[in-house]
């Protein structure tokens, strides 16, 4: 993501079942614990409310979809998995605060988030102390695995840290590539929201759009929160753009297609995974149609492995969107249960378990829902396939999907 982000807590005893409540948690539909079993308690971070919910449930019951799985097919004998949500609200420094809280938690194994790249950030320091391991279904900012200066020297900042989607270096080549020559525009108007992801999305947007022979004739920012784009709308209608790339989430570039539109600016506007949801769509109405977007992966709605989760969360009315990081938050999740499995011997943790946990998810590789699941040495994933879609007849269509080559 956008910020792409996920958070997955894992909490354990060595003896009896525990149950956790906390501040901030939200319930959960996992039962187990009752036999005796050791409980893992799946915890994650994400956005679930406010800025950003909607793509953030997806990640809460995506991974909840994976616990429940869990428990059912007994993939860990003798552990009860169970989940436990916080609220980051799309707000670094309230990430930073989820992660200090899950540190102090003794039986918390592992971390799975957040999505949003700019609350990793905040994250990474804290966890990695600690020994926790993090793994995000949505975080696209390259500095996360590779670090500040990925593009001339890839450094890992920290062990502890993965991630199943994969980074902007690739997704803004992409989107430059198609608007480039699949859509064969000349003049593209880039904005940004400020963001990690935003900013970084939008500068690697401007560069390989340019190595593609099209002219970036403008650029702007817009902060997080503004809902009124006039004087931005009326400078992107004057500069005789014929593309508006944005750098953000949806919460902003909704809005902002609308007025451009209404404007008499017939121009559409291009983002990243960050405006890929149904919600886009539902509030800007007839001023999305023809608008773009890239998202990591292939439809979700096409792959078979996905076809039980998907049924399953329609049938359990689940609130959110599945279809942008529902599919990377299982298989996110399911990464640490399997670690966990790997880790636990004769039904007991090791001291450092925490530590053990790190090692088998940089080792582990399976067959997810999403793909295949693996991660190189820096942490990211092995799976780079990217798709754009088009808003058509108010859905989001696949027009194009493969792996980005960046110039």
């Amino acid at each position: 993501m956008r910020q792409r982000s996920l958070v997955i807590l894992t909490s354990v005893l060595t003896t009896g079942a525990l149950t956790l409540t906390a501040c901030g948690s939200r319930n959960n539909d996992s039962k187990g614990g009752d036999n005796g079993d050791v409980t893992v308690t799946i915890g994650v971070d994400a956005p679930l409310t406010g800025q950003n919910s909607a793509t953030g449930l997806g990640i809460q019951y995506g991974a909840q979809i994976a616990v429940d799985d869990a428990n059912k097919n007994k993939t860990v004998p003798g552990v009860t998995f169970k989940v436990k949500a916080l609220d980051d609200k799309a707000i670094p420094a309230t990430g930073q605060q989820n992660a200090t809280q899950l540190v102090a938690e003794k039986d918390v194994l592992g971390v799975v988030g957040p999505l949003n790249s700019g609350v990793a950030t905040q994250m990474q320091q804290v966890l990695d102390t600690a020994n926790l391991v993090e793994i995000s279904p949505s975080n696209t900012a390259p500095e996360l695995t590779q670090g500040k200066n990925w593009q001339t020297k890839k450094v890992r900042p920290f062990k502890n840290y993965f991630r199943t989607a994969t980074t902007d270096a690739l997704q803004g080549a992409f989107a430059a590539d198609y608007a480039a020559n699949g859509l064969h525009k000349k003049k593209a108007f880039v904005v940004d929201d400020k963001q990690t992801y935003g900013a970084g999305l939008s500068k690697i947007f401007k560069e390989q759009f340019a190595k593609q022979g099209g002219k970036v004739i403008g650029t702007d920012h817009v902060s997080v929160g503004d809902r009124d784009f006039s004087t931005l709308v009326t400078k992107i209608k004057n500069s005789g753009a014929d593309i508006l790339y944005y750098g953000g989430q949806y919460d902003e570039s909704q809005v902002l297609t609308k007025q451009l539109k209404d404007a008499g600016a017939k121009i559409p506007l291009f983002g990243g995974d960050g405006m890929f949801t149904p919600t886009y769509i539902n509030t800007a109405g007839k001023a999305a149609e023809g608008d773009l977007a890239t998202s990591i992966g292939v439809p979700v709605d096409t792959l078979p492995a996905a076809k039980d989760f998907v049924a399953t969360y329609k049938a359990k009315k689940y609130p959110g969107d599945y279809g942008t990081y529902g599919s990377y938050s299982y298989d996110a999740t399911t990464a640490i249960i399997k670690a966990v499995g790997q880790v636990i011997k004769d039904g007991k943790l090791p001291d450092d378990a925490r530590a053990k946990v790190v090692d088998a998810v940089q080792h582990n590789s399976f067959d997810g829902i999403s793909g295949k699941i693996s991660f190189d040495e820096f942490g990211d994933t092995t799976n780079k396939q990217l798709t754009v879609y088009q808003v058509v007849n108010g859905t989001w269509k696949s027009v194009k999907s493969g792996v980005a080559n960046p110039k």
